[in-house]
């Protein structure tokens, strides 16, 4: 039994309620989580999975500063959509990730599943900055990082973590809508 991935599925329990509840405080257990993932990963042979982990690490810090600084009107930033203008670079982001990221992996790693790890990692990389944002569409992002590494981990026989991804796909579909409602509600 790996004690370590049970402790990192249970401390990203406690990053999913945070982030559903747009709390501050998931940059905190977001600094703690990909610490953990780091080794969990390295050990499943899921090399881009623990390479994001690092980026989660130094995206968790800016996200609690830019959250902290808030805007010109609020003390802490408001939720919001993402401007339209921020979708091709986005999709140009993910494009360029995705294919370095798989050819790393094939050309340089064992790694038995260098597209769909490719793929995860390309997208939370995105993800992760919408959320830091704190744009509304990050939840669809991770709607689709979330089933694609339930699958993922389930192949790769990360059961904790598989289910963990389970929940974080179904609690990320309530949150598109929670944090919809909150937006609207801010903006009224």
């Amino acid at each position: 039994m790996n004690y370590l991935e049970i402790f990192g599925t249970i401390i990203g329990l406690l990053y999913l309620w945070l982030e559903y509840k747009a709390s501050i405080y998931l940059w905190i257990v977001g600094i703690i989580m990909p610490a953990i993932y780091i080794f969990v990963y390295h050990n499943a042979g899921l090399y881009a999975d623990m390479g994001i982990n690092v980026y989660y690490l130094f995206a968790a810090i800016y996200g609690w500063i830019v959250w902290q600084k808030g805007d010109s009107k609020q003390k802490e930033l408001p939720i919001r959509k993402a401007p339209q203008r921020t979708y091709l670079p986005l999709t140009l982001v993910f494009i360029a990730s995705f294919v370095l990221i798989g050819w790393v992996l094939i050309d340089y790693t064992d790694s038995t599943v260098p597209w769909l790890d490719s793929f995860t990692t390309a997208l939370s990389i995105v993800g992760m900055w919408l959320l830091a944002k704190k744009y509304v569409e990050q939840w669809l992002a991770w709607i689709a990082v979330d089933v694609v590494s339930c699958g993922l981990y389930i192949y790769k026989g990360l059961d904790f973590t598989a289910v963990l991804y389970g929940l974080y796909s179904v609690i990320a579909i309530f949150g598109y809508y929670k944090w919809r409602k909150m937006m609207e509600a801010t903006n009224e």
